[in-house]
């Protein structure tokens, strides 16, 4: 009898188990559904729609005829305008190109300081690391308009090589791209060191040695041992940078002005300046779908390397 209600305690905290683990796995799910697909599929739904003067500005989905008929209304109208106005088009290629170069400007400034922060001292790499952390403790939008006055014609830098006798007057450097690389790049920098640091912290340091006592050069060294090893957080920190850059508003609207017009500006400006939601949804949907596909080329790239 007593081994039926130990094997009948068993079963029942088998199953037990086996629910919380069901509701643990469920709850990401619920999480993606009610924050990512749902909208994901209101906006699509408003990008298949024809605009209109009315409250939402918007056709429904779902109409019904005169002879009591249930029609499903989908207008592609909007993703045609996409193509067929050049604004679109070089916008998106304007986009593209200055989060893909600051990208590039991200990877160059922060992989010497991702390396020199590993290999310093335990005390060293707290300080260091903490300064890299620390202007999130920072509002962003204050830190830009911190730019504003850095970067400004009567601004520090102006001033200060005005008095050094560097140059005679002012440069333009406020509302061009060259600010808006500036702020990206400063602003976003942080997500490019921390996946490099968390990579490079794995690093066998005695790869190194082992290649300087077969006589590689440093460089050598570098392009076939740590440069490899660290191509994961390479990735990673690209993503985090290229991704959120490609849509960036704030940045190009208050650095750049109306010079620098990136997808974040025009997206803005369909839905409160046109109110034209159609047309604003089916450019967030098509920006979404450029952004996804370096997202899936890195989830490749990992398979690859997790089945090797």
């Amino acid at each position: 009898m007593s081994s039926i209600l130990s094997a009948y305690a068993a079963q029942l905290q088998h199953r037990a188990q086996s629910g919380w683990r069901s509701i643990v796995v469920f709850v990401p799910y619920i999480w993606l559904f009610v924050f990512f697909l749902a909208p994901f599929l209101i906006v699509l739904k408003i990008s298949l729609a024809e605009s209109l003067i009315a409250s939402p500005p918007f056709s429904p989905l779902f109409e019904w005829t005169e002879e009591g008929v249930l029609t499903l209304q989908l207008v592609f109208d909007n993703y045609s305008y996409l193509w067929e106005d050049d604004l679109y088009v070089k916008t998106y290629l304007n986009s593209i190109k200055i989060s893909t170069i600051s990208t590039m400007l991200c990877l160059i400034l922060g992989y010497p300081i991702a390396y020199a922060i590993v290999r310093s001292s335990p005390t060293t790499k707290n300080i260091l690391l903490m300064m890299i952390i620390l202007p999130f403790w920072t509002s962003f939008l204050l830190r830009v308009y911190a730019w504003m006055g850095l970067l400004a014609d009567q601004g520090t830098i102006n001033s200060f090589l005005v008095w050094l006798g560097v140059i005679d007057a002012p440069i333009r450097m406020m509302y061009s791209e060259f600010a808006v690389y500036v702020g990206i790049v400063y602003t976003y920098v942080p997500f490019m060191i921390l996946p490099l640091y968390a990579n490079m912290e794995k690093l066998d340091i005695t790869l190194h040695e082992a290649a300087a006592d077969l006589g590689a050069r440093p460089v050598t060294t570098f392009l076939t041992i740590t440069l490899p090893l660290t191509s994961p957080g390479i990735l990673a920190g690209s993503l985090l940078v290229f991704i959120p850059a490609t849509g960036e508003f704030v940045i190009p609207d208050l650095l750049g002005g109306g010079n620098v017009l990136m997808i974040g500006r025009v997206l803005y400006n369909e839905f409160n300046s046109n109110h034209d939601w159609p047309v604003a949804a089916a450019v967030a949907i098509v920006l979404l779908f450029v952004l996804v596909i370096p997202m899936m080329i890195y989830q490749h790239v990992q398979s690859r390397e997790s089945e090797g």
